[in-house]
């Protein structure tokens, strides 16, 4: 597979300003004062919703969705069964939610201060906590801690599920031993071919040594034919901060390295990253160096086309990238958002070429920790979540 390294200049210009209205994106508040939000539509145009609430050390997770025509969020359920078992404190730290076989709904975050403390080699860890909707359809199951043996978890974790009952839990840490800080972690991978009954023991995604960013989050993504892609920031030599992309072709195939975004710093910059998967493929969306960016990812060659950018001039993090029906790419970004402190969604559509449209906007109101999600409705539309 042929790696992709692609330098910053492929921002998009455009002279119009970010504050205008859109009428092709619909935007709603998180259900209940709720923050960090987490969205994901199945086959039937149902809208499955995870939010947080509570102290941002130790808060609980809720679940609700939307059905087709409804105009709000319904059938809310409480997703982990030990309170306070949930971190928002950093933003890239929440909770994350994959759509599986039959639409179950699975969701995988770092533990809070409520959170058993799960013990490996003589040293407490932070516990990497799954759970996934019950056969039934009503509750989730308890949570469980996913780590055996790679602990050092610091930044956000992932997870991906396929049709077929395949479920991939992702995070970075250290491997038994590492005395390499940043440069010296990886990125791990517990598999589940039984729908989240099961897990194997993690395993690394990827033997060459990239390190990866303490604080910085990352995102899986298992497409419709079974691919997996992982997207996090590495820490090569603790400066080389490059946003690294790995696919997996099929279930049980190595993961490669389908692409690389350069960027050296010396600090983290804690970003999150995204990952949707559309109509013509899947959609990535990243930061680097203040700008947030997409590509595209064809699904049968893995080859990844350039990024494109909003107009540059402003601070931007947390992206996220998804397209619609007829080929458009809504990506979603935050404006003024860092360490405690809230800020503004804003917004641009792209066409299928990466050409800027007139539709963009932005709207102050993202709290604490928070972030943005969004996704595609029948017709072409969107709906921002915040």
């Amino acid at each position: 597979m042929k790696t992709g390294i692609f330098p910053l200049m492929f921002c998009v210009l455009s002279i119009c300003s970010l504050h205008a209205e859109s009428e092709m994106v619909n935007l709603l508040r998180t259900p209940s004062g709720g923050i960090q939000p987490q969205a994901a539509v199945d086959t039937n145009g149902v809208v499955h919703l995870i939010y947080y609430k509570g102290d941002s050390s130790g808060g609980d997770i809720f679940y609700a969705r939307q059905s087709p025509g409804e105009e709000s969020f319904s059938h809310t359920v409480k997703v982990n069964a030990q309170p306070g078992s949930a971190m928002a404190v950093g933003t890239i730290r929440g909770a994350q939610l994959a759509l599986g076989k039959s639409g179950r709904v699975h969701v995988v975050w770092n533990g809070g201060k409520g959170a058993a403390q799960p013990t490996i080699g003589g040293k407490q860890i932070t516990p990497l906590l799954y759970t996934r909707l019950n056969d039934e359809g009503t509750a989730f199951e308890p949570e469980r801690n996913l780590i055996t043996w790679a602990g050092g978890l610091d930044g956000g974790s992932s997870v991906a599920a396929d049709p077929a009952g395949n479920v991939y839990v992702t995070w970075h840490g250290h491997p038994p031993g590492n005395t390499n800080r940043e440069a010296g972690r990886a990125v791990f991978v517990a598999r589940s071919r039984d729908e989240g009954k099961t897990f194997l023991r993690e395993t690394r995604a990827i033997s060459k040594p990239t390190g990866a960013c303490a604080c910085c989050g990352m995102r899986a993504l298992a497409d419709s034919a079974g691919a997996v892609y992982i997207l996090y920031r590495a820490a090569d030599q603790d400066v080389n901060r490059d946003e690294i992309l790995l696919v997996s072709r099929q279930p049980e195939t190595p993961f490669e390295i389908a692409n690389v975004h350069k960027w050296n710093l010396t600090t983290c910059p804690m970003s999150s990253a995204s990952l949707t998967e559309g109509k013509g493929g899947v959609v990535a969306g990243w930061e680097t160096a203040g700008q947030v960016f997409y590509a595209a990812i064809n699904p049968k060659t893995m080859q990844v086309s350039k990024p494109v950018c909003p107009p540059t001039g402003v601070a931007r993090k947390h992206p996220l990238a998804v397209a619609n029906e007829n080929g458009d790419t809504l990506l979603v970004w935050t404006e003024g958002t860092g360490w405690a402190r809230g800020g503004a969604v804003a917004w641009q559509i792209f066409t299928k070429e990466g050409r800027p449209t007139s539709e963009k906007g932005r709207a102050e109101g993202v709290p604490v920790w928070s972030l943005a999600t969004a996704v595609a409705r029948p017709g072409g539309n969107f709906t921002v979540i915040y």
